[in-house]
């Protein structure tokens, strides 16, 4: 091996073995810390979406494509809708979902286990109706109010749409027994079919107006939607009912689809997260939130949502700090990984470079110390031979001892800076042994 690279190898080795302990100390706390903060979240998250062709299924779609640039993959979980959502959230079969306000009522436990996300956007009840069953059971041009629905056949949903238990607490307020109405409980799809069939007289259904279902109904000939005369009454007696106006053409301006504007009532929807979901994840969901339901709509203006209004739940931390901020500065600029690993282990990076910062001064005169203590350590020997030489009649013995001295000390090896001290201690055995010499009466 050439010298300069064993002398290198040296000096890196004394290095080590001065600012090793260090160092371990300084990677035992930043693995200690990785571990406890978790920054990095797992790269594949369950969202709870909708039955097919809902409002929901297609978010689900926005937000799996969204965080797939990021490199976390979205399984889009079908459910009944909200109540079912909730359901499988308690479950543990779901780590986010989309619940509506009102589809059930919140616990302890679950102010506990579920955090919100924040209001995404307003899901109007949309209760379509065919014109010409209507004018034959009630002799009017039109519905305005829950009371004219008795006798029709209508279609409220599966229990886990959250919408039976909506209609319910609507329907008791103006006190019609169930009974009155032919109640069916389709799926959304089914349903609808049997409604253009003629099988159903209504069909009811919380939705965004991005839904496909919706979409179509409002433009299918026939059909009309209800006018809520009572919107503003039903939003005054329900703390999470609020009103909603879809104005006259905005459907399609050229057929003037609707002809008139019509008052709706609608429940806020909120993303609800387990809390036991990835800080991260959550963050980037509050972010994709702010992309998808922040521009204007039918019923919103820009930037109106997401927002903290109507939540049945605590807002997390990371959904509050997206939808009052942008991104954070570091995701515009780097991989979300390497950004997120940086914003969640700085201040512990800081600490730990707090602690490490005055220890490392210690590291130079320690390995000063070392390299010196290994050529220092033979002058105690040095100084014996030499206090034992005055009036000693071993002299010979001495000498031996002092060669043998000599010949380890040739074979201490320390890095090139350090050689001085070398030729020191080899220069005082000389010393010593000319000392010897004279004594001995061997040299002049």
């Amino acid at each position: 091996m050439p010298k300069t690279i064993r002398y290198t190898l040296l000096s890196l080795r004394d290095l080590w073995a001065s600012a090793g302990p260090f160092i371990v100390l300084a990677v035992t706390l930043l693995v200690a810390a990785y571990w406890w903060l978790d920054p990095n979240p797992p790269k594949r998250v369950t969202l709870a979406t909708g039955p097919a062709q809902s409002a929901y299924e297609e978010f689900g779609k926005r937000y799996a494509k969204i965080l797939a640039d990021d490199g976390i993959e979205v399984v889009l979980l079908p459910s009944q809708g909200s109540a079912h959502n909730l359901q499988l959230l308690r479950e543990g079969k779901a780590d986010l979902g989309f619940v509506q306000g009102g589809t059930s009522t919140y616990d302890e436990a679950d102010a506990q286990s579920l955090t919100s996300l924040g209001s995404l956007f307003v899901e109007p009840l949309w209760l379509f109706y065919r014109d010409e069953p209507a004018r034959k059971a009630k002799k009017d041009q039109s519905i305005t109010s829950l009371v004219q629905l008795q006798g029709l056949r209508i279609n409220l949903g599966t229990p886990g749409s959250g919408v039976p238990n909506l209609m319910g607490k609507l329907l008791e307020s103006n006190r019609i027994e169930p009974a009155s109405l032919k109640i069916s409980n389709l799926d959304q799809t089914p349903a609808t079919v049997a409604f253009l069939n003629a099988e159903i007289d209504a069909i009811v259904f919380a939705s965004a107006p991005e839904s496909l279902m919706v979409q179509m109904l409002l433009q299918t000939p026939g059909v009309k939607l209800m006018n809520f005369t009572h919107s503003e009454a039903y939003s005054k007696r329900f703390s999470f009912l609020s009103t909603a106006r879809l104005p006259q053409g905005v459907v399609d301006l050229a057929r003037n689809v609707p002809p008139e504007d019509v008052n709706l009532v609608a429940p806020t929807t909120s993303l609800i997260a387990k809390t036991t979901t990835h800080p991260a994840l959550v963050q980037l969901f509050a972010q994709a939130g702010n992309v998808i339901h922040g521009p204007a709509g039918w019923f919103k203006a820009a930037r109106e949502f997401p927002n903290r209004d109507n939540s049945e739940l605590p807002i997390s931390k990371e959904a509050e700090r997206a939808i009052k901020n942008d991104a954070p500065l570091l995701q515009r600029y780097l991989p979300f990984w390497v950004a997120n690993l940086v914003e969640r282990m700085w201040l512990v990076m800081g600490i730990i470079i707090a602690v490490m910062l005055p220890l490392s001064r210690i590291v130079p005169p320690l390995y000063e110390f070392r390299v010196r203590s290994r050529i220092f350590k033979w002058y105690g020997q040095l100084r014996d031979i030499e206090n034992r030489a005055d009036g000693s009649q071993e002299t010979g013995r001495l000498l031996d001892e002092l060669n043998e001295l000599e010949n380890r000390a040739e074979k201490i090896a320390v890095p090139l800076s350090y050689t001085d001290e070398l030729y020191a201690l080899r220069s005082n055995i000389h010393l010593v042994r000319k000392k010897l010499l004279r004594t001995d009466g061997s040299s002049p």
